[in-house]
């Protein structure tokens, strides 16, 4: 690949790491072109599966502040840049991978933070945002108490993860940042709840 070529595909790259609210990486060793296609497809239209040069994706990952990959991309390369909802996708590898055992997850990261290949699992065991709402929108509907309660709880995508994974996985396991950030998350609706009710007395 020519100079100019290379400098294109780490600008390219690098902007779909920027653009991207997850990116899970894959070894594709063994799949067919037909079955990758499938994948693509099954993985629908937010989700970029882009097959990529380790030497490339490394410059590009550093260019937007990525450093969870560097020690994973080894072999045949591909990375799922995820724009929607990333439980949708995560559930979308999960099932093609259980199908097409060569298909490898071998991690991710999604807002910023690091994910193992088995947070990736548990990820994908989640609710995705459409249940969420839907649950939401019976609860307003059925109980005005259940829905405020609803609100004040964290459902913003990345909130959810961190939060549901560091209930599945042991405490001395949960990485320090996965658990800042749920301390975060769920200190700042509590407050904002404690001021509205205040608000509402006075």
């Amino acid at each position: 690949m020519a100079r100019p070529d290379k400098a294109a595909a780490v600008a390219e790259l690098t902007d779909e790491f920027r653009s991207s609210n997850g990116a899970v990486l894959t070894e594709y060793r063994g799949l067919t072109v037909a079955q990758l296609k499938q994948l693509r497809v099954s993985l629908g239209d937010d989700v970029n599966y882009a097959v990529v040069k380790n030497t490339l994706t490394k410059i590009a990952a550093k260019d937007a502040g990525v450093d969870s990959f560097d020690s994973l991309l080894e072999g045949p390369s591909a990375i799922a840049f995820i724009k929607g909802d990333a439980v949708v996708a995560a559930k979308g590898l999960r099932d093609f991978a259980k199908a097409n055992p060569l298909l490898v997850i071998k991690g991710g990261v999604l807002e910023g933070k690091s994910l193992s290949s088995d947070e990736i699992s548990k990820l994908a065991d989640l609710e995705s945002r459409e249940v969420l709402l839907a649950k939401l929108a019976g609860a307003m509907k059925a109980a005005p108490q259940q829905a405020v309660s609803l609100f004040a709880a964290p459902l913003s995508q990345a909130a959810r993860l961190f939060a549901a994974l560091q209930d599945k996985l042991p405490a001395d396991a949960a990485p320090a940042a996965v658990q800042d950030e749920v301390q975060d998350t769920v200190e700042a609706p509590a407050e904002a709840s404690t001021e509205e009710t205040a608000a509402a007395d006075s």
